[in-house]
C-alpha cells in the first residue's frame, strides 16, 4: 500500500511512520476522507504532536479514546466495538481507527501487543472498519516490527516491505496465513499463534494461500498449541505438499492438538 488513500473497509494497516512524521498531519487525507465517506474518526492514545493540524474538538465525528488504557486490550476493544456501535446508529457508515503505537504502552510485552493487533485485525474484518497502527521504526527493534507487520494484512511507509507470511482474520476465531513459514518468520508465526489461542478453546487456520512451511514452521505450530493445554489448532486448505512433510515429520500421530486437514 503505498498511501492512506487506498484504504478499504475492513482493511488493518501497519504504516511505518517516517522518523519526522506527525500522526495527524500525515494522516490529515485519511481524517479528510472520513469526512468524505461518512466515517467517524477514532484516536486510540495520543495524536502525535501535529500543531499544523489541530484535533477539531468541535466536530461530532471524532473521538480521542483515554491514552492510559492502551495497554489493556479488553478496554481498548470495548471502548472501539462501543464508538462503532456508537457510530452506526449516529448514521456514519464506518469508523476510521488511527492510533499510533509508544513501545512504553506494550507493557505486557510482544505477545500482548499482538493479541491487541489480532483482536484489532478481527474487529475490522466483521465490522468493516478501518484500523491504521502507526509505528515509529526508530522507537522499536527490528524483530517486533517484522511481528507486528505479520499480523496486518496491509502494510505502507518507511522501508515496508512485505513480511514471509501474514496471518489475518477470515471469520469468528479463523485466521488465514500466506506466504512462506521457514526458519526466519517461524518466531513470528509462533508469537503470533500463542497470542490468537488465547481468544478461544479451538481456532482454524486456513492455509489455501500458504506456499510453504518448513520444519522450523511446523514446530512453531505445534509448540504454539502445547502451550496451552486443552487448546486446538484445526488446520485447513493445506495443499498436498504440506499435509504431506506434516505426516513424514510424525506430527499427525503425535500431537492431537494441532489437526491438519485438506
Amino acid at each position: 500500500m503505498a498511501t492512506l488513500d487506498e484504504v478499504e473497509l475492513g482493511d488493518h494497516v501497519c504504516w511505518r511512520m517516517d522518523p519526522a512524521a506527525a500522526l495527524l498531519r500525515d494522516a490529515r487525507n485519511f481524517v479528510a476522507d472520513g469526512a468524505l465517506y461518512g466515517d467517524k474518526i477514532v484516536v486510540i492514545g495520543g495524536i502525535g504532536g501535529a500543531p499544523e493540524a489541530p484535533r477539531p474538538v468541535e466536530s461530532p465525528a471524532w473521538v480521542v479514546l483515554d491514552s492510559a488504557q492502551t495497554a489493556d486490550t479488553s478496554a481498548v476493544l470495548a471502548a472501539v466495538r462501543s464508538e462503532a456501535r456508537t457510530a452506526l446508529r449516529e448514521g456514519f457508515r464506518s469508523v476510521r481507527v488511527l492510533t499510533e503505537r509508544a513501545p512504553q504502552a506494550a507493557v505486557g510485552g510482544v505477545e500482548d501487543l499482538l493479541d491487541q493487533e489480532l483482536r484489532l485485525d478481527q474487529f475490522a474484518s466483521e465490522s468493516g472498519a478501518i484500523v491504521v497502527c502507526a509505528y515509529r521504526p526508530s522507537q522499536w527493534n527490528e524483530p517486533t516490527l517484522e511481528h507486528m507487520a505479520c499480523v496486518h494484512p496491509h502494510e505502507m511507509g518507511t522501508r515496508a516491505g512485505r513480511p514471509a507470511f501474514r496471518m489475518f482474520s477470515t471469520g469468528a476465531d479463523m485466521w488465514s496465513v500466506d506466504g512462506v513459514i521457514d526458519s526466519e518468520g517461524a518466531s513470528a508465526f509462533n508469537a503470533a499463534l500463542r497470542a490468537a489461542i488465547t481468544q478461544a478453546p479451538t481456532i482454524t487456520l486456513r492455509f489455501d494461500t500458504l506456499e510453504m512451511i518448513d520444519a522450523a514452521g511446523m514446530h512453531a505450530l505445534v509448540d504454539a498449541a502445547r502451550s496451552m493445554p486443552a487448546r486446538r489448532i484445526l488446520v485447513e486448505g493445506a495443499n498436498e505438499t504440506v499435509r504431506l512433510c506434516w505426516e513424514l515429520a510424525g506430527y499427525e500421530a503425535a500431537d492431537p492438538s494441532v489437526v491438519m486437514g485438506a
